[in-house]
């Protein structure tokens, strides 16, 4: 079963050949693997995703060639890879959005037409502020100064998600395990979606496709009314259950949820006279939009019908060969798509360099095609995101109606 499920992982849509695994044996990048960052930051160091690098042994692998390249870019620019001019500009308009529409809000006092268009302005600058700055700022990839991305981890928090809770879940239950079952969360269906073929199926499953989207637009809810409770009081995972949260981060959670709902659902019925139901629907549109939005934008990238669900995290001779065969850009010859998600289309890089602003994404995705090709490694990637949408609702199709054995089986004989 082993040898179907990598050979799934070395065609389909958007490859560009058979997976090579150079050097095997002699060097595993366990950095890109296998993080295990301490609990006051919880963001993998620069120099442990790089070590690798200076490690003379095998110094032309496909690795070695594409980290050495992707450093290269910036040593021979002398460009910072964190926030240029145009990362500074987007942290300015996203925060002034933000704030505008609240002033606005209670300076101009709207009818419910227009009060409730000011607050789904609101909605839009969150989601814009959760992928393109809270993202960048929770991987220290803003600025090398510690303070400026502690600062800014907590428009997480501002928008009613525990920035503190979020960093564990990402680096120790995503980028750490990508694609395996029962460790990467972002596979977390909460048995209404199946994620991955080595997860049961269920009777219901055969329409998660047409339900999906729905779910999506309820991710960001889920997050501020149960997720993050879960978390920390009733965890699932061994790395949250093993973890003693400090007892600032329980009054940081409590106190960010009282002040988000504060402002989102309270003071427009108290300062500015609306009814409760006009205020709840406003704050369940907003969500919808926001749930649907950064959903989307995130599952579209490892969950599409070409990626590859590994069965454990030795599978690989090195982790950057993980990262590819799990992972699918898109649209990312498109500057307005990778302006609004945050760069996230180009998220092969990402997962390579997430300590690197995302507005250097672009010009880093030209070297890691060229040097993919180079090498014949498979890079996956659809043009537009309409069609990573349409292959992630595939793969939720075939996931939903073939259980484990048949779906391995199918794939292997289409391979």
């Amino acid at each position: 079963m082993g040898d179907r499920i990598r050979r799934w992982c070395q065609t389909g849509p958007g490859c560009v050949g058979p997976i090579s695994h150079h050097c095997a044996g002699k060097v595993r990048d366990e950095a890109a693997i296998n993080l295990n960052p301490e609990i006051d930051d919880l963001v993998p160091s620069e120099a442990a995703l790089r070590q690798s690098v200076s490690d003379p042994a095998c110094a032309s692998s496909f690795p070695k060639v594409l980290r050495r390249r992707l450093d290269d870019f910036f040593s021979d620019g002398n460009i910072s890879p964190k926030a240029d001019r145009t990362m500074w500009v987007k942290i300015a308009v996203g925060l002034a959005v933000l704030a505008g529409s609240w002033i606005a809000l209670y300076a101009l006092k709207p009818d419910s037409w227009r009060f409730v268009g000011l607050y789904l302005i609101n909605a839009i600058a969150q989601t814009f502020l959760l992928l393109n700055i809270a993202h960048d700022s929770n991987h220290n990839a803003i600025s090398s100064v510690r303070f400026v991305n502690k600062a800014l981890n907590y428009v997480f928090d501002v928008c009613g998600i525990s920035s503190y809770m979020w960093r564990i879940l990402h680096h120790r239950g995503h980028h750490s395990c990508i694609n395996l079952h029962g460790e990467d969360d972002a596979l977390t269906g909460r048995r209404l979606l199946r994620f991955t073929p080595h997860e049961p199926r269920a009777r219901m499953q055969r329409f998660q496709h047409i339900y999906a989207l729905l779910l999506y637009a309820l991710f960001s809810l889920d997050y501020v009314f149960l997720r993050d409770f879960e978390c920390f009081f009733f965890p699932s995972h061994d790395y949250l259950k093993n973890t003693k949260h400090p007892v600032r981060e329980y009054v940081i959670l409590l106190a960010g949820k009282a002040f988000y709902l504060t402002y989102m659902l309270i003071l427009p019925v108290v300062l500015l006279g609306k009814s409760p139901l006009l205020v709840g629907l406003s704050f369940l549109l907003a969500h919808l939009i926001i749930g649907l939005s950064v959903a989307l934008v995130f599952q579209t990238t490892h969950c599409v019908d070409s990626t590859y669900f590994p069965l454990s995290r030795s599978e690989f001779d090195n982790g950057i060969y993980h990262i590819f065969a799990t992972t699918a850009d898109y649209a990312t010859t498109n500057p307005l798509v990778g302006w609004l998600a945050g760069g996230l289309n180009h998220h092969i890089v990402h997962h390579l360099c997430p300590f690197v602003c995302h507005t250097h994404y672009a010009p880093l995705t030209r070297i890691v095609k060229e040097t993919a090709e180079e090498y014949g490694i498979p890079y996956r990637q659809h043009p537009t995101m309409t069609q990573a949408i349409k292959h992630h609702l595939l793969l939720l199709k075939q996931l939903g109606n073939e259980d484990q054995v048949s779906l391995l089986k199918r794939l292997d004989s289409e391979a």
